[in-house]
């Protein structure tokens, strides 16, 4: 019928895949034996150093954004770490799903720092080129990036690509790690990389291994570090290992598996 209200016909009775209730769900349902295989894990951080042991050379991909008098530039040539802090969270990554295929996105330099612009255009490139994981280590405060950061985090969401992002080390807000689309994360002091928790009370959802952690860093090298953003590359690894067993999954529906399997929720 011609006069249906929109999405209308979007709607049928056909029945989806199914997923078990939540006091079913296991780590063994959720990852098993996966590898992370399959799964394009996005890094938007200061580079990948894909030499480091811990990185074992598996990059699948490069780009550089950089915004300058030209404007905003994209640069495919391969690209090394300018601080260390990339290859530290694909360090992590891929020690929990070794089998991912990392991108890595600079939009940092060598002093960790960057323009908003740079990381927006970051986040939009992994966005549109089909990336199924999107770590975030960095955030902003500025307000002027807020409506632009949300937009592109509600795109990634309806396209099925899962942004991992980590909460500001300090209090106050910071985008788009506040955004109720993406997985927002904060350390907790355990050692066991697994060792997850559900926050009952967000916009910080999870906590994870992210106090003094042995860390890939520059020049091939190790430095124990602490912050938001080396707990937030845990839950990435974690999510792209769910991912490998279980593709298509959904934002909503990656979230809730999350909360079920973290280590704070009662068991049946």
């Amino acid at each position: 019928m011609d006069d249906l209200p929109a999405w209308a016909s979007q709607f049928s009775p056909e029945t989806l895949d199914a997923v078990l209730p939540l006091h079913g769900l296991t780590t063994e349902w959720a990852w098993g034996d996966s590898t992370g295989a399959g799964v394009k894990v996005a890094v938007i951080d200061s580079g990948i150093d894909a030499d480091h042991p811990d990185v074992g050379g598996r990059v699948g991909g490069y780009v550089a954004v950089t915004d300058g008098p030209l404007g905003l530039q994209h640069d495919f040539e391969v690209h090394g770490d300018s601080f260390g802090h990339g290859t530290a969270c694909a360090g992590i990554i891929r020690s929990l799903a070794p089998d991912c295929e990392l991108y890595s996105v600079k939009v940092l330099g060598s002093r960790l720092t960057g323009r908003g612009t740079t990381f927006a255009a970051g986040l939009k490139w992994a966005v549109e080129n089909g990336m199924d994981v999107c770590n975030i280590r960095m955030g902003t405060t500025k307000k002027n990036f807020y409506a632009g950061l949300h937009d592109l985090a509600d795109k990634a969401y309806f396209r099925n690509t899962v942004l991992v992002t980590a909460a500001n080390n300090m209090p106050g807000p910071s985008y788009p790690s506040l955004y109720s689309s993406v997985i927002s994360v904060a350390s907790h002091e355990g050692k066991d990389p697994y060792l997850f928790y559900y926050n009952p009370s967000p916009p910080v959802e999870f906590g994870a291994q992210g106090i003094e952690v042995r860390v890939a860093w520059a020049d091939r090298g190790w430095i124990t570090a602490t912050g938001n953003s080396f707990a937030a590359p845990h839950i990435s690894g974690i999510v792209a290992r769910i991912l490998g067993k279980h593709p298509g999954l959904t934002p909503f529906q990656m979230k809730t598996v999350l909360r079920a399997l973290a280590a704070n929720m009662p068991r049946q």
